[in-house]
């Protein structure tokens, strides 16, 4: 698959997503660079502006396997990964897997898991395999996580360590339609819903054949010094905590790569990093004095972008 199939791909599911979705056309691009990417999502907000709604539509617009998984207090980890189940009949256990054994997994209110079974999909997240009783099963490409979350409800609810939060490739906000976006949305859910009968329009195979060619999308050594420097700058022991890792420097190339592949080009140019920036750092820095403030970091990344000047190239 050369890069305009793979923005030809990633513009018939965007216009099958907009069947349901009005607007947020950003939203869709950065998730599905990390789809391509091979990342997981972390859509966090106030409820009720379409975070469910959206990863629904996305998968539903992929023929893959889905499942869905409201995440609740008395939730355990073998709800997520499944569990050996002993047969009278033969005497021996056999493994029922959990709705983790799918391609796409809607993990709606993740943080109102507890953190034991919240860490159950640490091993899922990172290794793609899920170990069980001394044995490990790999997961089907492509496996992805989409998962919710409400930053202003904390009753019943368990903040995400940082070890998971760093799991999440790109964590983003949906925001609220403005006046004609929201005229849009009554229009077109007045009778039904049109999430009920959307179709796919991408084969998985397809989205494999992606995931196998992005990585070849060129990146100039200035590009990847400008990614370094911008990493680097996180790590400001005076106002830091903790700045982004190496992991994350990596995932901000990876997700770049991606991003520049759905636009139809063979190569990263720096307007694909400030774009990806915020989505992909803020939510791998702790501020002094403001943890848990994601508008603080945000804050913080914007302003390393206007301080840290880009190259100007624009090719590899």
């Amino acid at each position: 698959m050369d890069y305009q199939a793979i923005a030809k791909l990633a513009d018939k599911v965007r216009q099958n997503v907009s069947r349901v979705i009005i607007g947020k056309e950003d939203q869709f691009n950065l998730i599905f660079a990390a789809i391509i990417a091979g990342g997981h999502v972390l859509l966090e907000d106030v409820p009720g502006t379409g975070k469910t709604v959206m990863a629904r539509s996305i998968a539903a617009s992929m023929r893959c396997g889905f499942s869905r998984l409201q995440f609740t207090p008395d939730l355990l980890p073998a709800d997520i990964t499944g569990m050996s189940v002993f047969k009278p009949s033969d005497g021996t256990f056999q493994f029922v897997p959990g709705p983790v054994f799918t391609h796409i997994l809607l993990a709606d209110e993740i943080n109102r898991a507890t953190p034991r079974t919240q860490s159950a999909l640490l091993e899922c997240m990172e290794e793609k395999q899920v170990t069980e009783g001394g044995v490990t099963r790999t997961l089907e490409r492509p496996f992805l996580v989409i998962a919710t979350q409400n930053p202003v409800e904390t009753q019943g609810t368990f903040p995400l360590p940082e070890a998971q939060l760093d799991r999440f490739l790109i964590k983003l906000s949906m925001g609220y339609p403005d006046k004609q976006e929201a005229l849009g949305i009554m229009e077109r859910f007045i009778r039904s819903s049109p999430l009920q009968d959307l179709q796919p329009v991408a084969e998985r195979e397809e989205i494999i054949a992606a995931q196998d060619t992005f990585s070849q999308c060129g990146v100039s050594a200035l590009v990847m010094g400008y990614i370094a420097a911008l990493c680097e700058a996180t790590r400001d022991k005076e106002r830091t905590l903790l700045g982004v890792s190496p992991r994350g420097m990596l995932a901000l190339l990876r997700v770049s790569q991606a991003y520049a592949a759905i636009q139809g080009r063979d190569y990263v140019i720096p307007d694909d990093v400030k774009k990806l920036a915020v989505p992909v750092m803020a939510h791998r820095v702790i501020l002094r004095g403001l943890y848990g403030k994601a508008g603080e970091n945000e804050a913080f990344i914007r302003e390393l972008l206007d301080k840290i000047p880009a190259p100007t190239e624009t090719a590899k």
